[in-house]
């Protein structure tokens, strides 16, 4: 091996003297006088070469192939269905960041008068926080718990939701409640469409069980049991995916929502002081920029002196992950405005759905793969 490498060497440099030497005795020449020098390269320099060269076709040949079996399409099981054309291309939506007390008839009352104030600045879509018409706390789930099948006096807080979305005609996805069924309760976000009709129901699908030593412990699976399916309902303001709180930490389930077509993600939530400093915008930028969709949360005002204490910043993000509206931890409501032409523009710029590698990995939407 040494040998060659001084070979190697030695007739590098015979060729770079060979070179020297020819410009030295024809510089002084005009251009059309001067023989014009070829140098020789040595064999065991041309078979080094052409080893070298081979070697790169077959590196340039492979990736040539591998391109062209990423199978993107294969990348979503089923295959993700196209967007679909929105009812609207713009249109505003509003985040009502509620302070939330003991006392339910006042929540549901105030939480009347936000949403009106939202649709009086023009919202079409209303978003509400998680558990707004209760503490959060699992002494309170049981007690506050509705019975939202039966609706009526059963379930007083989608029954406003139901009266004021038909009268204001608008459409609200109303945050979360706890919702009693039988023997079992939910943490629970019902979607009413501008008929006042319930269009969706979503059950938290991961429940909120952590123990951060020294900084926070709660445990949903105390009184709270999971929900079974991811939620996507069609409404007069687009195709929307919805999760609750802790639902948008598993990035799995907001690309089933975004192959599924959807067009908006909205997550009420309550993250705490500790976890919403650090990951709150952070989680939903990730979802709006690995899926190139818009994401709205809406949380509960904060109220240092609650048991749970809710960190706020309700927020509207764009498909590119920009921060399109936000607001402190204080009572307030949000009117952004969305403009679905940008995910078009986005995904163009940034074609990620024809650079997924179908042939090294696959999401499998199993509610849907089993309902084919």
């Amino acid at each position: 091996m040494k040998s060659a490498v001084s070979s190697l060497v030695s007739s590098k440099n015979l060729t770079h003297s060979a070179i020297s030497r020819s410009l030295l005795q024809h510089s002084s020449k005009p251009f059309s006088q001067r023989t014009l020098f070829i140098p020789t390269i040595p064999r065991n320099t041309k078979n080094l070469y052409n080893q070298r060269y081979q070697k790169l076709q077959i590196r340039t040949n492979s990736t040539s192939v591998m391109a062209s079996s990423f199978k993107h399409e294969q990348a979503r099981a089923p295959p993700s269905i196209p967007l679909p054309t929105p009812p609207v291309s713009k249109f505003k939506i509003g985040l009502c960041q509620l302070s939330v007390t003991p006392d339910k008839e006042r929540n549901i009352e105030h939480a009347r008068k936000a949403i009106e104030e939202a649709a009086q600045k023009g919202a079409q879509l209303v978003l509400l926080p998680e558990i707004w018409n209760s503490p959060y706390s699992n002494d309170s789930f049981p007690v506050y718990a509705e019975d939202i099948d039966a609706g009526g006096d059963a379930s007083p807080s989608t029954a406003m939701l139901s009266e004021v979305s038909s009268r204001l005609k608008i459409t609200i996805v109303g945050g979360s409640i706890p919702e009693r069924c039988g023997d079992m309760l939910y943490n629970t976000c019902c979607v009413f469409g501008t008929d006042g009709k319930l269009k969706a129901k979503h059950r938290k699908i991961h429940l909120f069980d952590i123990d951060i030593p020294g900084k926070i412990t709660f445990m949903e699976s105390k009184t709270l049991t999971a929900g079974e399916t991811p939620t996507i309902v069609d409404t007069d303001v687009g195709r929307i995916g919805i999760g609750i709180c802790y639902d948008i930490r598993f990035q799995e389930l907001a690309m089933i929502y975004a192959a599924r077509g959807a067009h908006l993600l909205c997550y009420p939530g309550a993250f705490n002081m500790t976890t919403g400093p650090l990951h709150w915008e952070l989680l939903q930028r990730a979802r709006a920029t690995d899926n190139q969709l818009y994401v709205a949360t809406c949380s509960p005002a904060r109220d240092a002196g609650a048991g749970y204490v809710a960190w706020g910043h309700s927020s509207l993000i764009g498909p590119f992950g920009e921060v399109l509206a936000t607001t402190g931890h204080e009572e307030n409501i949000i009117i952004a405005e969305i403009d679905y032409s940008t995910l078009e523009q986005r995904r163009a710029g940034l074609p990620l759905a024809k650079q997924r590698r179908g042939d090294l990995y696959q999401l499998v939407d199993v509610q849907r793969l089993n309902s084919h």
